[in-house]
């Protein structure tokens, strides 16, 4: 037999500074079918087919620990987790020998032939080992009774079984992890699926996410391209294609090996800058074409690397993986078997230097929700300010005007009243109380009747099934629900023609406003209250005046070239926003409800056409966002072809694309806005939603344009379903096919409550803004709207009684039902 020290060949002098070919290696017999293993220090691999070979990465010209013992070929090997003393385990189809690596090496220096104490023999051929965290049980996965069919959890301290799943796939799972501070179970199928289980409390270990791994990494690279980032590491190193025969393209599977923990934290930030703090917790993914850095969080590719485009590797094709982090140098060992040979090569990878290099460029100027600097005077928002400082100059100057003293004639009286200090002093009839603090009662019938209170950022969610109502008297379809600011009225948009306004709680007769022919799919409140606004399928758009039901403002089909897809008031209703077709535009609006006895068909209000935006390859817009409550120059708009664009309104252009943001076009973008009655950080209102047929839900952060979070445990496959960020921005709630709501906690990827009662599917969802909430009774109410009033009835402008506190979510439904849930 060949000298051990001299059956290896070294590259480290390979130029790359994102992976180092360490050592290679070729044993007589093929190991692709082996489980490897590595150490802090270490690495192991079969030799010629019965021999462990243990190398020190630290001190390559240690010589290398050949230990013998087993009789047949080894097929799993695994370190322990402790480091003093560093244990290895091997099986074969003969025994399962636990090794003591410290007291080999003492032995080997002695002399001496190092033995193992043999813990099992004749179990069969063993596919996977795993050592206990101390080291005191070994787990061994004989055949295929657990793995090829089940996932199974198992309590060590009363070996009962905790759970069991049905078959997840038709393929082998093929490895195993497990997310501590996560609580996350991860699998990995041959098929490059990966299966993700939450393991929390009261989970019972539902399903998290499925992630077909090709596609996230099609998805990372088409991102790249787009962005410009498509030079890959080593470029002019790339293997020529006559490697794999002229004109043929070989369709190479992605099954998920091994996974192992990567934690990005430990990078210096200016290799990951752009990745928050909540987002460093990853996975390595081993896989046979390359290795992966994948985002539990987001459930995105952050980094590839495919052994293919490094030419100084001599493993293109892996069938066996090992990975291990180093915590001393930030390097990874990775230890590779090749698919076809006997081939073992070692790796040294550089985790900053790859993220580096794959990660998309920062945008180039700081974006923010909220306004950060003045309006220039060339942005097309200049002209509402120069309205409003026009307007309250003009009726400054009127009263300055009225304050004038005008000359008056002088008039001389023979006599003068005295001054009044000989005489007795007046008796005080009257004396205002001018020190009394307002207890917020006030005598307007606008005003509620309960005192404005912040919403409790401890707030428990709604979840307690309330009123419900039917919105028509067929089956008709809720289009879009949206609450006031002050949250005493809820707006609903019929696929009927018909908008409906009810009361908070859903009593008393709802306010009905018509006119228009087709859907309504966009209702939107003013900031003060006092309009709202109807955009329908019929290309109309329509502003009432909340309180008498008329119509102030009509928007005709001649305006758009498309229906109206998005609609919303703008810039603390300054401003009408809206998307038609691949644009959207901005007007301005003057709304005079004056009407001429002789000529009332004659409409006073007006609107002007301040700038209109196209999207980027002039795309039709699906969505369309912005925030209203306070001064904001960014509009969110999504496109058909799967991107988000960013718009900045002071500068009056685009200025961010997100390319596949996901994989069908976006439906809906929800910002999170907060309301009048909550305090957030100024951070806070960077994030925002969005959703698509199919993909689940994202959140984003506008600063770095990255996606933060995947929200998947909501089937949504048909139909587009809506969603909602609560008014502190805590939890987000969107709707499903499956007859539910789902509410999700921002900080975990699994959602936290599910709404029943629902008796289609959920196609809307929005929350209370205010708090509290005026409800005259708690019981389940079921009510049938067959008689509309053609306007406001005295129900309706009287607030409710009896008022109590109760966070509130209100849903509405294919069927036309509008349900309402209040905190338990």
């Amino acid at each position: 037999m060949e000298n051990p020290q001299d059956i290896f060949s070294s590259n480290g002098g390979c130029l790359s500074d994102i992976v180092i070919e360490k050592y290679l290696v070729e044993s007589k017999e093929s190991v692709s079918h082996v489980q490897l293993a590595c150490s802090m220090q270490d690495c192991a691999f079969p030799l010629d087919g019965t021999e462990l070979c243990i190398w020190n990465t630290k001190d390559p010209s240690r010589q290398l620990l050949i230990l013998r013992g087993h009789h047949q070929p080894i097929t799993a090997m695994a370190f322990g987790n402790k480091v003093n003393p560093l244990l290895i385990c091997s099986a074969s189809l003969d025994y399962v020998i636990m090794w003591n690596l410290d007291e080999c090496r003492e032995k080997v220096l002695q002399g001496l032939v190092p033995r193992g104490t043999v813990m099992g023999s004749l179990l069969g051929k063993v596919l996977c080992l795993q050592l206990s965290p101390d080291d005191h049980v070994v787990a061994v996965c004989a055949g295929n009774k657990i793995f090829m069919l089940d996932i199974e959890v198992w309590d060590h301290c009363t070996g009962s079984l905790i759970y069991s799943s049905s078959v997840l796939s038709a393929y082998p799972l093929l490895s195993l992890f497990i997310d501590a501070e996560s609580r996350q179970l991860v699998t990995g199928c041959a098929d490059g699926q990966l299966w993700i289980f939450s393991l929390m409390d009261g989970h019972h270990y539902r399903r998290v996410a499925r992630v077909d791994l090709r596609k996230k990494t099609e998805t990372f690279s088409t991102r790249r391209v787009k962005s410009g980032l498509c030079s890959q590491p080593e470029e002019s190193q790339l293997p020529s294609t006559s490697a794999l025969g002229k004109g043929e393209q070989v369709e190479v599977t992605f099954p998920v090996l091994r996974l192992a923990p990567c934690d990005l934290s430990l990078i210096p930030n200016s290799a990951c800058g752009c990745l928050s703090s909540e987002n460093t917790r990853c996975v390595w993914i081993g896989s046979s074409v390359g290795l992966f850095v994948f985002n539990l969080a987001n459930l995105e590719v952050e980094a590839a690397l495919y052994y293919k485009d490094f030419q100084s590797l001599s493993i293109l094709l892996a069938r066996s993986c090992a990975l291990r982090n180093c915590t001393v140098d930030q390097k990874v060992l990775c230890l590779l078997a090749s698919l076809f040979g006997g081939k073992i090569a070692v790796l040294e990878i550089n985790p900053a230097a790859l993220v580096m290099a794959q990660q998309c460029p920062s945008m180039g100027q700081s974006l923010s929700v909220p306004a950060s600097s003045c309006v220039l005077p060339t942005s097309p928002l200049y002209l509402g300010i120069a309205k409003e400082k026009s307007t309250k100059a003009a009726s400054e100057q009127r009263c300055a005007a009225r304050n004038v003293m005008k000359d008056q004639r002088l008039v001389f009286h023979n006599k003068v009243r005295s001054s009044g200090y000989a005489s007795a002093p007046h008796v005080t009839m009257f004396s205002p109380k001018t020190n009394i603090k307002s207890e917020g009662k006030g005598s307007s019938r606008s005003r509620s009747s309960c005192a404005r209170e912040a919403y409790p950022v401890e707030c428990a969610v709604p979840t307690k099934p309330g009123p419900q109502v039917a919105a028509a008297p067929t089956c008709t379809r809720v289009c879009c629900i949206q609450y006031s600011g002050d949250g005493q009225w809820l707006a609903c948009g019929l696929a009927n023609h018909l908008s409906l306004v009810f009361d908070a709680s859903l009593t008393g007769t709802p306010a009905v406003f018509s006119g228009h022919d087709g859907a309504v799919n966009a209702m939107c409140w003013s900031q003060d209250r006092r309009w709202l606004f109807s955009a329908a399928r019929d290309g109309t758009l329509r502003v009432w005046s909340a309180r008498g039901a008329e119509l102030a403002l009509l928007l005709g089909k001649d305006m758009f070239s498309k229906p109206i897809q998005s609609a919303q008031f703008y810039y603390i209703d300054a401003f009408i926003l809206l998307s038609s077709g691949p644009e959207f535009q901005l007007l301005k609006y003057h709304i005079d409800t004056c009407k001429d006895e002789i000529k009332r068909y004659k409409q006073k209000s007006k609107s002007k056409l301040i700038c209109r935006l196209s999207t980027t390859g002039a795309v039709d817009m699906t969505s369309l966002s912005a925030v209203n409550d306070f001064y904001s120059h960014i509009v969110l708009a999504a496109g058909r072809n799967r991107t988000v664009e960013v718009f900045d309104l002071n500068a009056g252009c685009s200025a961010a694309v997100k390319a596949e943001a996901h994989s069908r076009p976006v439906h809906q973008i929800c910002q999170n806005k907060g309301s009048s009655f909550t305090t957030q950080q100024p951070q806070a209102y960077n994030l925002f939603l969005t959703t698509a047929i199919g993909d689940g839900m994202k959140l984003w952060d506008l600063r770095t344009l990255r996606c933060e979070r995947h929200f998947e445990g909501h089937p949504t496959r048909g139909y587009p379903c809506g969603i909602a960020f609560s008014p502190y921005g805590r939890f987000a709630a969107c709707g499903a096919e499956d007859r539910h709501a789902y509410v999700y906690e921002m900080g975990s990827s699994t959602f936290s409550h599910r709404l029943a009662g629902h008796t289609d599917t959920v196609t809307g969802v929005a929350f209370n803004p205010s708090v509290p909430q005026q409800f005259s009774s708690y019981h389940h109410v079921k009510k049938d709207m067959f008689a509309f009033p053609c306007a406001m009835t005295e129900s309706f402008l009287r607030p409710p009684q009896h008022c109590r506190t109760v966070s509130q979510l209100a849903t509405a439904t294919l069927d036309g039902k509008v349900q309402l849930f209040l905190a338990e």
